[in-house]
């Protein structure tokens, strides 16, 4: 990986911003604006949130876990760190995108790392239909919710939930139910990463759905269309011993 100039982002937790200060100090470093690289402080969320910030930018971000799993994160060591970045490998990863119409008629975009997915908002469960390409899959799904996952976050909610890990390169999004109801026995199933996924929420009225890409959440939706966007690439950097397809593979063995 060749760079000219380092950023430093930390999160606000004070572990995280002790490590910023003292980096800071040590190195050389820019405005991350201007940076080459990016170097993310704090734990998957801080850096799900410096992906999105810097994703057009197309700037590498390159973490150190100061948070707690950490496994979009490199382990956290001061030594050597532009050595570390130097040898690092890239991941490029592309996002889901969601355009949500709520109840009202007014369409919200937004863009998943993770995943897209959709929950009940009252006692009530959902009910959903399901299409995808054009074909209607599921007439009606009864559940709490349902979920699509790109590779990068099929060991996030998406496992959580009993959805398949999906190795980066694999070409394919998991569609995952969360606790449903009926049909009962459906597990989900994996699709080609180049599907339209429309999720149709019936009876929105009386049953009210929010639907969630990452950190933005819509309230009240009728009909959420997924798919990925291939224009957008965040770049993920890892030290080449922990690479991110070999986390994903290597959380298939976990007990």
């Amino acid at each position: 990986m060749n760079f000219k100039t380092v950023a430093f982002v930390g999160a606000r937790q004070t572990v995280a911003q002790e490590a910023f200060k003292r980096l800071s100090a040590r190195y050389d470093h820019v405005a991350p604006d201007e940076a080459d690289i990016v170097v993310a402080l704090g734990g998957d969320g801080f850096m799900l949130r410096t992906l999105h910030r810097y994703m057009e930018r197309r700037v590498p971000i390159y973490g150190m876990n100061q948070g707690s799993i950490g496994f979009l994160m490199n382990h956290y060591d001061e030594d050597g760190l532009m050595e570390r970045l130097a040898q690092a490998q890239a991941t490029e990863l592309n996002p889901l995108r969601m355009t949500a119409t709520d109840i009202q008629g007014k369409a919200h975009q937004a863009v998943a790392i993770n995943e897209v997915s959709l929950r009940r908002s009252s006692r009530l469960a959902a009910k959903v239909r399901i299409e995808v390409d054009g074909v209607v899959r599921l007439e009606e799904m009864i559940c709490d919710g349902v979920l699509v996952a790109t590779p990068a976050g099929s060991t996030a909610y998406n496992l959580s939930a009993h959805g398949p890990i999906v190795p980066i390169g694999a070409g394919v999004l998991a569609l995952t139910p969360v606790s449903a109801f009926r049909p009962r026995r459906w597990r989900g199933a994996l699709l080609p990463r180049d599907a339209t996924v429309i999720f149709h929420i019936i009876h929105a009225d009386e049953r009210p759905v929010s639907a969630v890409a990452d950190f933005t959440e819509v309230d009240n939706v009728v009909e959420v269309v997924v798919r990925e966007d291939r224009s957008l690439t965040p770049i993920l950097l890892f030290d080449p011993e922990h690479n991110l397809e070999e986390r994903i593979i290597a959380e298939q063995y976990l007990p």
